[in-house]
């Protein structure tokens, strides 16, 4: 299921996500990404970007959040449409490239909502071609307000494995773009480009 040719209909895509209600996490260490290390050999990514500092920042952001604002603008389909962000929860994520669509089965694996704090992760299903967990958090300190994605993860497919330059940058390029879709869809007034920082390491 990691790869489909051309662009599947929103009916596939909704048969996709019933159908991985039934799957297994394709990992064991659920919570990964709310650790600084972990005993497995997984590839870390953390990668941050500054909000805009006005009062309702995080407000809007926290709102765009949950609305998966991040990875519908970033180009991505999520099934079911609008899916409530909760623990189970289980979506599959679509993002389209020339020729093929990658499909991601995930499940939502813990949440964060408290004052200063709002966000989840998701982990990955049978079928999805890296095994690991993503975390999306927004945080406000003071005024200052960040959105930080943090992953675990290792390739799962084969075609992954084989291709795993091509599959990093790809992957970084993505994580890029889900900073920048939240900042946009959180902005107040004019968007400003927002400064990031990014880091990668090994267990």
């Amino acid at each position: 299921m990691p790869f489909l040719l051309g662009s599947p209909s929103s009916q596939s895509l909704m048969r996709l996500a019933k159908d991985a209600q039934s799957l297994e996490l394709s990992y064991k260490e659920v919570g990964i990404s709310q650790s600084s290390s972990s005993p497995c050999t997984f590839r870390r990514d953390h990668c941050a970007i500054e909000l805009d500092d006005d009062e309702g920042s995080f407000d809007r952001a926290r709102q765009a959040l949950r609305r998966w604002q991040a990875h519908i603008g970033a180009g991505a389909r999520i099934a079911p449409v609008d899916p409530p962000i909760e623990v189970g929860q289980v979506v599959v994520v679509a993002m389209k490239f020339p020729g093929f669509t990658a499909i991601a089965p995930c499940r939502i694996v813990w949440i964060v909502d408290e004052h200063d704090r709002f966000g989840f992760a998701y982990g990955t299903l049978e079928g999805h071609p890296e095994r690991g967990e993503e975390s999306f958090v927004i945080s406000r300190v003071g005024a200052r307000v960040t959105f930080e994605i943090n992953a675990a993860s290792r390739p799962a497919a084969l075609l992954s494995r084989l291709g795993a330059p091509v599959a990093r940058s790809i992957q970084k390029n993505i994580t890029q773009r889900y900073l920048n879709s939240l900042k946009h869809a959180s902005a107040s007034g004019s968007v400003r480009a927002g400064r990031t920082t990014s880091s990668t390491q090994y267990d």
